[in-house]
């Protein structure tokens, strides 16, 4: 069988051997491959049909769903890129991210809170295709599934962009990070790899598609032949378990707050989890203590400790199960085509033990950021070296322990925000002189955010007057947990502020 180039390719030959095979349950939505393929294909015959050209942009404004994932396939199927847009946003950012990227065509839920501010600014600018109903001037989503299906993939460029997935970056300045049809499956390949998985797998996802984990978790078991669970979020962890016990999962992925929420909301131990053969952890560090509780409630499964970014796609390294508590703590050893180094600042290979940045290089690495040759170079040198911008060090064995971000980045959850954003936003109200965002340790979150204020004279500021005026500009991930007014900021000579130290003061 002739090896896959990209995604839609690599779903076909899933088709071919066994089209009757589940590939995706969402509640009662179950759809087979075979079913799949054809509402993938229909996808792709409208926008063929349409006039999209290659590599123009399809943006998605869609919660996991069959929908999802037909509209993701087909869009590469047609030819074209894929940019998917995180749900939890507000419609400032949706619409800045929709300009900047450039797309032609526009596939959202009209269900979506966002969705009328979204298509009226569409109008006259984006193709607009709604899930769940329609309106004058859009087509609807039963009308593209009727469409004639496309009799195959169209063939494309291995390194022709394939997907957008914006990370960070304020309202004036969005980050987008360029995947190519290569980069995808090369990730997928190494995944599939260490992770053994097979068409007999069934892994249970609630990880958001349009992150690069969870983007890495459907390709990688479609690819596999095997079954993706949909249940899109923990609000009722019970009926995850429940669905995960009664369906038979085999796999489960999650960032650091999912197992914390698992390990306090419930007991695993109440829940026939025999087949579950494998857990998959990302997106931060967990603390130690959840994963030894981890382990303890669930002994015969193995529990995958990984690391990554979405500039490499989704995934560069991983602990092997075997060596997790004899190297607890660490993120692993490269992926399968994977290269993985740690350097000073003057790009040399530091000693055992000593601490520099991880510099990535492989098959998997990114294009560049969208429309940004500057961010680009300072993020990829010309050997194609990625700047990771995490700090580690590597033991004796050659395995990494990550000691921090070079830059001021804040991981919460499975969310990346940038505190500049923040920072603007609460700057606009008129008593506060001066403004500072950090990411303070949370066992659930690993960060949460906090602000830390420093009023003008005369003027007071409460908590809740802060927190009010964010709940109105910013998606709720982005809404400070913890605000604090203080009477001085820390600065350097030159006047900036020293957030090192408002964290230490936060510890």
């Amino acid at each position: 069988m002739e090896t896959p180039r990209n995604l839609p390719e690599r779903l076909q030959q899933s088709v071919a051997r066994d089209p009757s095979a589940l590939a995706l349950a969402h509640g009662r939505d179950r759809v087979t491959y075979l079913e799949l393929w054809g509402q993938v294909m229909a996808v792709a015959g409208f926008l063929r049909q349409a006039g999209i050209e290659l590599q123009a942009r399809v943006a998605l404004l869609l919660e996991n769903s069959v929908s999802y994932v037909a509209a993701y396939y087909g869009v590469q199927a047609a030819g074209a890129a894929v940019v998917a847009l995180n749900t939890a946003a507000k419609s400032v950012d949706l619409i800045n991210w929709l300009g900047h990227s450039g797309a032609s065509w526009l596939i959202l839920d009209a269900k979506h809170p966002e969705a009328a501010a979204v298509q009226e600014w569409c109008q006259g600018r984006v193709n607009v295709i709604v899930v769940n109903g329609a309106a004058d001037g859009t087509h609807s989503w039963a009308q593209v599934l009727a469409a004639p299906a496309l009799a195959a993939p169209k063939k494309v460029a291995p390194q022709a962009l394939a997907a957008i997935i914006y990370t960070s970056g304020t309202t004036g300045h969005p980050k987008g990070v360029m995947l190519s049809h290569a980069n995808l499956s090369a990730n997928t390949s190494s995944i599939l790899d260490y992770l053994g998985l097979m068409p007999e797998d069934k892994v249970l996802n609630i990880l958001p598609f349009y992150y690069s984990y969870g983007n890495s978790v459907l390709h990688t078991h479609l690819s596999a032949g095997g079954c993706v669970l949909i249940e899109n979020n923990l609000a009722y962890p019970h009926r995850v378990m429940q669905c995960m016990s009664a369906e038979r999962a085999t796999g489960f992925s999650g960032v650091p707050s999912t197992f914390a929420l698992l390990l306090s909301r419930v007991k695993l131990e109440d829940y026939d989890l025999s087949a579950l053969r494998y857990l998959t952890q990302a997106g931060g560090p967990m603390p130690p203590a959840n994963t030894e509780r981890l382990r303890r409630a669930l002994p015969r499964t193995q529990l995958f400790v990984m690391y990554g970014q979405t500039e490499a796609t989704a995934r560069l390294s991983y602990l092997p199960p075997a060596r997790l508590t004899e190297k607890m703590g660490s993120i692993g050893v490269a992926i399968p085509g994977v290269t993985l180094e740690v350097r000073n600042n003057l790009g040399q290979l530091v000693a055992t033990g000593e601490p520099g940045e991880i510099w990535a290089r492989g098959d998997n690495i990114m294009l560049g950021y969208w429309n940004d040759p500057e961010a680009t170079r300072a993020a990829l040198d010309n050997e194609g070296w990625l700047h990771t911008g995490d700090v580690a060090r590597r033991d004796a064995d050659g395995f990494l322990f990550i000691e921090g971000r070079k830059s001021d980045m804040i991981k919460t959850g499975a969310h990346r925000i940038h505190p500049k954003e923040i920072e603007e936003v609460i700057a606009e109200l008129d008593g506060v002189a001066e403004v500072a965002v950090v990411g303070v340790a949370d066992d659930i979150l690993g960060q949460v955010i906090k602000a830390f204020i420093l009023p003008k004279l005369d003027c007071e500021l409460s908590t809740m007057q802060v927190k009010a005026h964010c709940h109105a500009r910013l998606a709720a991930y982005k809404i400070p947990k913890i605000v604090e007014v203080v009477t001085e900021m820390p600065k350097t000579a030159s006047g900036k502020i020293k957030k090192y130290m408002l964290m230490q003061i936060s510890t």
